[in-house]
């Protein structure tokens, strides 16, 4: 059984960058500069949280992370607010925990009053964007770049709320 928990839990920045960094190492290819990223910007979020402002959220299956997600509101105002750490750990996939997660930080969202939620992401992770499509993101940017020692298709969406 899988429980959702809010706010910042001893030990979850680790989890959270040790699963990105291998699940994107062994599933792209990339390398440490990715890995490093997410740790150093992750800290960073969750060093800076605001409550009302800022939302987290993990889910864990015992003693295991099963996913996480956030919203970075500090922008909201401008860009719009950027879902962030968006992930399901492989053997806890097509257990509906991504939807729950992504219904969660939308309905955030929208309580805040956020006109406008965005996230980056790359082409080829159909499932992901299978279900931001069908929570009405659309995809309002695509271009190429080398980044995280890959080739790869950096895509925006974009929900207008």
């Amino acid at each position: 059984m899988e429980f959702i928990y809010g706010g910042y839990r001893p030990g979850v920045i680790g989890k959270i960058t040790e699963l990105h960094g291998s699940y994107y190492a062994e599933n792209w290819g990339f390398d440490i500069s990715f890995e490093t990223q997410v740790g150093r910007e992750l800290s960073d979020f969750l060093r800076d949280f605001r409550v009302g402002r800022d939302f987290f959220r993990t889910s864990r299956a015992g003693d295991h992370l099963a996913g996480s997600i956030a919203i970075d509101g500090k922008e909201a105002g401008s860009k719009g607010a950027r879902l962030r750490w968006f992930i399901v750990a492989p053997e806890f996939q097509r257990r509906g925990i991504g939807r729950r997660l992504v219904l969660e930080a939308v309905d955030f969202c929208r309580k805040a009053r956020y006109g406008r939620i965005y996230l980056w992401t790359f082409k080829g992770l159909d499932g992901a964007r299978c279900l931001y499509e069908s929570e009405g993101f659309q995809l309002t940017e695509e271009h190429d770049v080398q980044q995280w020692g890959n080739s790869i298709t950096e895509q925006m969406f974009s929900l207008e709320l």
